[in-house]
């Protein structure tokens, strides 16, 4: 791996791991004075099966739940040491010192409208494992100024992909939907969540097939779109609130799907067909929230898992034809780790005392500076 000049440069570590209960992206970025940012390496692994499902159990009520919420939560911490110890082995750089390690911990409640958001993690234990300052719950802050707490990548692609001339807009196809609205030049940044990204698609695998994920969409495109369940599913009120709004399970989650199944006498349904129709849902309301909201773009640029969703990328590139739909990779990021470049990039702000949100993304009543610190 090369080295990379220190001079005017900080080394920051980012973690993610999101809606889709995957596993935990980690990044070592640096960053430069004027907040350019750069990847110097990257690590992933992936969640043991039984920590997935007592993540995924844990966003609806049970017994209990406060202790289960905070043994998982030290669990979470262990197993993002660790990420961070494999992610810093063999980096070629002299002298190397992180300065921070951004950790956006694992969701378990998003509930903005009763005020209060919950991302489990325990940053404090990750600290004393690593020995690295920790900057954790960027959200809340925005939830206290009357925000949503979401999306947060949006100042991110902000900062590192508006062109001087050209409307662009930055989707990440996670396991909700969110796109970022960059107007040419300096014009005003929006952001929001538009719906289901991979999460109910994922699910619906899952219970299927066994599997995590439908790999590169060749289940979805074996079946076809059943209709009424389209209708039925892209009716949730939800698609009809105007931005700045955002997203998670409390909305679209299996349970939703199943009832919505059996509503229409559809348990006959073909499981492939139920599966193309998913598909169909995230890709439409994506593109009519763009179509809608964004109506001026010229490029949209895709990052996150679904971009190697290879039906997927089609059908959104048909529904936005002729605007330019591309990898984020055609910009220089690499569509993998956008997000966890974003929590490198939040922790910088965090450590500089600099604001990280947009009120116009959130909806907050001004920009704040995000995230708890725990210094080493």
């Amino acid at each position: 791996m090369n080295k990379f000049p220190r001079k005017g440069t900080e080394h920051y570590v980012g973690l993610m791991s999101g809606t889709s209960l995957d596993g935990i992206d980690a990044v070592l970025a640096a960053i430069r004075q004027d907040g350019s940012t750069r990847l110097i390496n990257r690590y992933y692994t992936p969640y043991p099966e039984d920590l997935r499902e007592r993540l995924l159990a844990l966003h609806t009520p049970q017994n209990n739940e406060l202790h289960h919420a905070a043994l998982i939560g030290n669990e979470l911490a262990r197993h993002y040491a660790e990420a961070v110890q494999r992610l810093l082995l063999g980096v070629e750089i002299e002298d190397l010192q992180v300065a921070a390690i951004g950790c956006h911990g694992q969701t378990v409640r998003h509930r903005p409208e009763a005020g209060y958001t919950l991302q489990i993690g325990n940053a404090a234990l990750l600290a004393e494992l690593t020995a690295i300052t920790v900057v954790s719950d960027f959200r809340n802050r925005d939830i206290a100024a009357g925000g949503q707490g979401a999306p947060l990548v949006p100042a991110f692609h902000a900062a590192q992909l508006q062109h001087p001339g050209i409307h662009r807009v930055i989707v990440n196809l996670g396991g909700i939907a969110n796109i970022t609205d960059l107007p040419a030049g300096d014009g005003p940044v929006r952001g929001w969540d538009t719906g289901p990204g991979n999460l109910l698609m994922d699910a619906w695998t899952h219970g299927n097939l066994g599997k995590r994920f439908d790999e590169n969409g060749v289940w979805a495109s074996s079946g076809r779109v059943n209709e009424r369940l389209f209708e039925t599913l892209s009716s949730h009120p939800y698609f009809l609130q105007p931005p700045p709004k955002s997203a998670g399970r409390e909305q679209f989650n299996l349970l939703w799907l199943q009832d919505a199944i059996l509503k229409l006498n559809l348990t006959s349904v073909e499981a492939t067909d139920v599966q193309a129709t998913l598909l169909e849902l995230t890709a439409r309301t994506l593109c009519d929230s763009i179509r809608q909201e964004c109506p001026d773009v010229r490029e949209v640029f895709v990052c996150g898992g679904g971009v190697h969703n290879r039906p997927l990328m089609q059908r959104i590139s048909a529904l936005l034809d002729p605007v330019t739909v591309a990898s984020t990779e055609a910009v220089g990021i690499d569509p993998d780790w956008m997000e966890a470049m974003a929590f490198a990039w939040l922790a910088r702000q965090a450590i500089h005392q600099q604001a990280a949100s947009i009120p116009a993304v959130t909806g907050a009543c001004g920009a704040r500076i995000l995230g708890a610190i725990y210094p080493a």
